[in-house]
């Protein structure tokens, strides 16, 4: 049985979006951030995290850092990965209303729909209880956000939205290794989203 990780080493995709909140979240959750913008930079690490920003730059960027194909290797060969808002959407093995040449990462059996809460003035925030974090509820902050319309039956649902015309959708995933939600838990200041996936991390190690 392997040593348990104190202190994973846990990469932030840095080509663009919320990479800074990232890395501030994972060190208080007890991880070793590092920026990754090179394919060289993705040896070593314990996992991954997929920030929010804009889908389509991060997977274009992605192409053209050469940074595509072997992200998609490692998360496939087992690496952790967490993606929030923009992160979600790539890591999703289906997207809908996503641009016909939009490049993704993969990796869970889910169906993704781009920007389904609306614009950038219909962002919204509201309070979840999220499966595996207890009764104490978690302060989601949805910003031109996905949702999930559909998973597989290895993919466990963590989150609905519990209140609106939204009633119902999906909103975080897990998938083995896998994490993935369509709020920004970076942006409050709760770190208790990244401490699970650092949880993951060591599990998973």
């Amino acid at each position: 049985m392997s040593a348990v990780i104190a202190s994973p080493v846990v990469g932030v995709l840095a080509l663009q979006g919320d990479v800074r909140e990232h890395v501030f979240a994972l060190s208080e959750a007890g991880a070793r951030p590092v920026p990754v913008r090179r394919p060289d930079e993705l040896i070593g690490l314990d996992g991954i995290v997929i920030p929010g920003g804009e889908s389509t730059t991060i997977g274009k960027l992605a192409v053209a850092f050469d940074l595509l194909e072997p992200l998609r290797k490692a998360i496939a060969a087992g690496l952790p990965a967490y993606g929030s808002c923009a992160g979600m959407i790539l890591l999703a093995d289906r997207i809908v209303d996503g641009t016909p040449d939009q490049p993704t990462l993969g990796g869970i059996d889910m169906t993704v729909r781009r920007n389904a809460f609306g614009r950038q003035v219909e962002s919204f925030e509201e309070y979840l209880h999220l499966t595996a974090l207890g009764d104490e509820v978690v302060h989601a902050v949805f910003i031109r956000a996905p949702w999930v319309e559909s998973v597989g039956a290895s993919v466990e649902v963590l989150a609905s939205v519990e209140a609106g015309p939204a009633a119902g959708r999906i909103v975080a995933v897990r998938q083995d290794q896998l994490l993935a939600t369509s709020f920004h838990p970076e942006l409050t200041g709760d770190t208790r989203v990244h401490k699970m996936f650092v949880g993951m991390v060591r599990d998973f190690s």
